[in-house]
Formats: structure tokens, sequence, C-alpha cells
């Protein structure tokens, strides 16, 4: 770290704004990247507390309540409101045909697994919010160190050219120091960035299939209670 710090010191003032363009970077990502893990595992622990809530009570799939805040648990209550809304429309119009019956139909249920699709896409999106910081980081980091890099060469050749010492000119250490120091922080922020990113994905993606998951439980569970039997 003195390494850096002495680099930071000999540094001109353009080079001391692409030290603290390159700082800020990271303690954004750094922040970002704790945050979403944080999030996300919470989401993972109470989706699975709620899934295995919803499988103890399946015979009373429309009844069940909690307070626990998760995308397993938007899930259901996005599936349970539909639900209750297509029952009761079905109620309403049986009972205009002389009928008393409440069951769905195979509309019914095709509808309900689409709203349950497009609500496993939304919430996919909500998990995947802003992770286009890591991927920023990833580009925009090294492309800073590389901006580091050429400017302290310029700054190192156009002081040779001047008729400087190499020896005693502390301009030209600046310069040179100021070169090799943002490649390396450029390097050492996108790097951290780059495997998080991935594997802030693949814990999206697989995330996203427990989502799926659960959604055809549902299906199934509330098609067994509520399908109506096709008699020909």
């Amino acid at each position: 770290m003195g390494t850096f710090f002495q680099a930071f010191a000999h540094a001109d003032f353009f080079g001391k704004v692409i030290f603290f363009a390159l700082f800020l970077i990271s303690c954004l990502c750094w922040v970002f990247l704790i945050q979403k893990l944080l999030v996300v595992k919470r989401a993972l622990q109470k989706s699975k507390k709620f899934q295995r809530h919803v499988e103890r009570n399946r015979e009373e799939i429309l009844n069940l309540t909690t307070h626990v805040s998760s995308p397993f648990c938007i899930l259901y209550h996005s599936l349970k409101e539909k639900t209750v809304q297509l029952l009761d429309k079905n109620h309403y119009f049986s009972g205009e045909l002389g009928g008393h019956q409440n069951h769905l139909s195979f509309a019914d249920m095709e509808f309900l697994g689409s709203h349950l699709h497009a609500a496993v896409v939304k919430q996919r999106e909500a998990i995947e919010k802003n992770l286009f910081i890591l991927a920023t980081t990833v580009t925009l980091a090294p492309f800073l160190g590389l901006l580091g890099t050429v400017w302290g060469i310029l700054i190192t050749f156009g002081e040779l050219q001047a008729g400087h010492s190499a020896s005693s000119n502390s301009v030209i250490l600046g310069g040179l120091s100021t070169a090799l120091t943002t490649t390396v922080l450029g390097l050492v922020i996108a790097i951290p960035a780059l495997i998080a990113y991935s594997y802030l994905k693949n814990l999206s993606r697989s995330f996203t299939m427990q989502m799926h998951d659960f959604s055809h439980f549902l299906i199934s569970t509330v098609e067994l209670q509520y399908r109506k039997v096709d008699v020909r």
C-alpha cells in the first residue's frame, strides 16, 4: 500500500484525478456488491423457508398467510389473487346458468401459468437490478488504468525531451510510478468485479430456476384442487 500512496503523492494533478476516479469506482463497486449479496442471500433464505411452509400446508393452498416478504411469497400472493378472481368469476357465471360449481377451466390454468411466468421474470429483473455497475466496473477500471499508464509515459517522455535527467527529476519518476500503479489498480479493481458479476449472474440464474420450479408446484397444486374435470 505504501507504493500506491507514494505514486499518488508524486503524481501530477491529472494523475491524481485518475487515482481518485479509480478509488471511487472501487468503493462504489464494493458497496454495491456487499449490499446485493446480502439482499440475495436473505431472499434465498426467506424463500426456502416459505417454500417449506407452503409444502406443509398444500391442502389449503389459497388460505395461507405470511408476513415474510420474499420472491416466493410474492409469487404465491400473485397466484392467490388471480386464482381467487377466476374462481369468483366462474362461480358468478355458473350461478347465472343454474349451477353452483366453483372450478377452474383449462384456459384459466393457462392464464395462471402465463401470469406466474411474467411474475418470475419481474422478480429476476429485481434481483439483477443495477448489476450494470459491476459490468461497467469490469470495463471502465482497466481503461482508466490504461489512461493513467499513457499519461504517465507522456509525462516521462515530455520531461526527457526537455532535457531533464531521469535519475534526478522527481517529475519523471512520478510519471513512471503513475503509469505502472494505475495499471495495477485498474486490474485489481476489475478482476474482483468480474468474478462478482459472474457469481451474481449464476446465482440469479439458479434462483430463477427455483422460482420456476416453485411456480410449477403452485400451479399443479391449484390444478389438483380446483381444475374442472373434463367429462366427455
